[in-house]
């Protein structure tokens, strides 16, 4: 085929649509298996940094054992053979051998500069792979170009002294993850694979990357999303439990939604059941073979992998399985021989709802009768708000929602940061004469006691005074008050009425 040669970029919209069709209608009549264990196989060719330099970067000034993805330029037959065999063990998706592809990762080893190249060239290869199982069993293999989340996080900081430091920004990830895509599609991925998420704000850079490449080429690609729960915690790494995950990135409307990685089977049950449930869409799930031994080592056998992977498929919770980290062809094999006798899982029909997530989820019920939008404003109690929604009027609607309401509602917020902050002043909005008295009522060893009224009369006794800082600072409010009243008077100028004590003479 022409696409497998040819560097010019993917526009075949008939072949993309074919392949498109066709995984719609194989996961509809089976449980599809898909491997994702390339760096297993790598690493039992023991290669040395020799290997992975080849004849092309004999040179670098980098060590570069250990950058799987190159291997695709160095030792392609290598890379191709390990996908041919689990291909021929049962996969009916092949991952390309790009899950570090990117720039960002790259830059760990000078290689920014191929990037195009090890995702243009990974495709090819499990695409020959694809094409030479199809002739040995006349099944139709489809190759999903991996997008790996990269070595930086762009929702949390790796600095513990400086929480809003970011290593990385969204454009930073859109660029990289463009880069990678464009190579995939070129190579003549049938599926683009964003997975092992950790950090829903990388995914989310690649998802739009993705839409980014469709508009450009004009066609869609199936996306698959896999996020990976790091620990028995049941969230991602930036905190999201399954649900919120999956709210957050429904949006684009992927073709497969599920876990993979960091777990084995047993302990990913829970996790996957609960995006089952929540997803409108097909699931996958590609766990570990186990957890690692004291050597890094997997050793969960095939058979007990298989046996903990059918009972996915027996509860109806999967449309994809496979095998993450330590699972081997021989894994691949023996859970494609037990998944024959389950049907595939019915994604649930859900009532169209306001899906909303941060941390946590949150669907808007019809049991629900008010929802209170953002920490400081009322909009959603002003009538001229809901005009203005309900006629159409976003960008008027828009301009009482920053302006905090027609009538100014951000000014009546007691500190004061509603539409001043917006109108170039500092937000300091007056506060209640309450709250006034009560903050110049401080008391405290080296400290001075606010007095107000003039020099003849304390409108604020000290006791008090002492009893009221003690109450607002969370205690019981029994600092016993001093005797009599003799409040030192600051003798410097007046200030509203209010004379300041301090070293200075008594009243």
């Amino acid at each position: 085929m022409n696409w497998l040669s040819n560097p010019a970029p993917d526009t075949d919209f008939a072949r993309h649509e074919d392949a498109a069709t066709a995984l719609k209608n194989a996961a509809s009549q089976r449980i599809l298996l898909i491997d994702g264990a390339m760096g297993t196989q790598i690493q039992c060719l023991n290669l040395d940094e020799k290997n992975f330099r080849g004849e092309r970067f004999h040179s670098c000034d980098r060590l570069l054992q250990g950058n799987n993805d190159l291997l695709t330029l160095t030792q392609p037959q290598a890379i191709e053979d390990i996908h041919l065999a689990y291909a021929l063990a049962g996969a009916d998706i092949l991952e390309t051998n790009t899950f570090s592809s990117t720039s960002i990762a790259q830059a760990d080893y000078g290689m920014e500069e191929v990037v195009y190249e090890l995702n243009r060239d990974g495709a090819r290869l499990a695409r020959r792979a694809a094409i030479k199982a199809e002739k040995a069993d006349g099944r139709r293999r489809f190759v999903a170009g991996a997008l790996g989340p990269t070595n930086r996080t762009a929702s949390l900081s790796p600095d513990v002294n400086n929480p809003g430091f970011r290593a990385v920004s969204f454009d930073d990830l859109r660029i990289a993850y463009g880069e990678q895509i464009r190579g995939l599609i070129d190579g003549g991925a049938d599926i683009l694979l964003i997975e092992t998420i950790f950090d829903t704000l990388n995914a989310k850079a690649a998802i739009f990357a993705c839409f980014e490449a469709f508009a450009e080429r004009g066609f869609h690609m199936p996306l698959m999303i896999s996020g990976t729960i790091t620990d028995r915690s049941g969230r991602t790494l930036s905190g999201q439990t399954p649900t919120a995950f999956w709210h957050s990135v429904r949006h684009s409307r992927p073709f497969s939604i599920g876990l993979n990685c960091a777990l084995g089977a047993s302990a990913m049950r829970e996790h996957l059941a609960e995006i089952s449930a929540a997803a409108d869409t097909l699931v996958c799930a590609y766990p570990n073979a186990g957890l690692p031994n004291a050597f890094g080592q997997y050793d969960e056998s095939p058979e007990a992998m298989a046996e903990q992977i059918a009972d996915f498929a027996a509860d109806g919770i999967v449309n994809i399985v496979g095998g993450c980290c330590g699972s081997t062809p021989e894994h691949i094999r023996a859970i494609a021989e037990t998944m024959g006798k389950f049907k595939p899982r019915t994604p649930p029909t859900l009532a169209p709802m306001l899906r909303l997530s941060g941390l946590e989820p949150f669907t808007l019920t019809s049991d629900i009768p008010f929802v209170n939008i953002g920490e400081r404003t009322n909009v959603t109690g002003s009538a001229k708000f809901r005009k203005l929604i309900t006629a159409g009027d976003y960008s008027g609607a828009l301009v009482v929602a920053r302006s905090g309401d027609e009538r100014g509602a951000g000014r009546r917020h007691q500190h004061g940061r509603g539409p001043d902050r917006l109108e170039g002043r500092d937000g300091r909005v007056s506060q209640p004469r309450r709250l006034r008295a009560r903050y110049r009522a401080r008391a405290g060893d080296g400290r001075f006691v606010e007095v107000l009224g003039d020099r003849s009369r304390t409108q604020v006794r000290p006791g008090q005074a002492y009893r009221q800082l003690d109450l607002d600072e969370g205690r019981r409010g029994r600092i016993p008050a001093p005797g009599p009243a003799r409040a030192r008077l600051w003798r410097g100028r007046r200030r509203d009425g209010v004379r300041r004590a301090g070293p200075g003479r008594h009243a």
